[in-house]
């Protein structure tokens, strides 16, 4: 059955949805395993000493997986807004302009919440 308000029809509605879900749980796995990294590197490095060079080349991973955790967090609120918009029925519509986003967009990314102009003008700013 396809929801009145959807462009879309219900198989690909659960496809995406589906695509989705998993997405959400791989970017959570991720996760889960560099903070059990995490600890267990904090752990194993207790009491020894260390170079400079370590403590630097140490700093450099935590900068760059906080970069990570923040990209993360990003497509994590986009899967969750995704999802409901899917139970909303307005999944495919700019969450800025109301435009349709094209479903080539949606099947490459489908937790796409703009239309790929809009995107690169948001990312533009920041």
């Amino acid at each position: 059955m396809t929801n009145p308000k959807s462009r879309f029809d219900e198989a690909f509605l659960d496809q995406q949805k589906r695509r989705l879900t998993e997405l959400r749980k791989q970017l959570l796995g991720v996760r889960q395993g560099q903070e059990s990294e995490q600890l267990s590197a904090n752990a194993g490095g207790a009491g020894q000493a260390s170079a400079y060079e370590d403590d630097a080349q140490k700093l450099t991973a935590l900068e760059l997986q906080g970069n990570l955790a923040a990209v993360d967090n990003v497509r994590l609120s986009n899967i969750a807004r995704a999802l409901q918009k899917i139970a909303d029925g307005t999944y495919g519509l700019s969450d800025r302009s109301g435009a349709p986003i094209p479903i080539e967009r949606l099947k490459a990314s489908p937790e796409a919440l703009y239309t790929l102009k809009e995107q690169e003008s948001r990312d533009a700013v920041r």
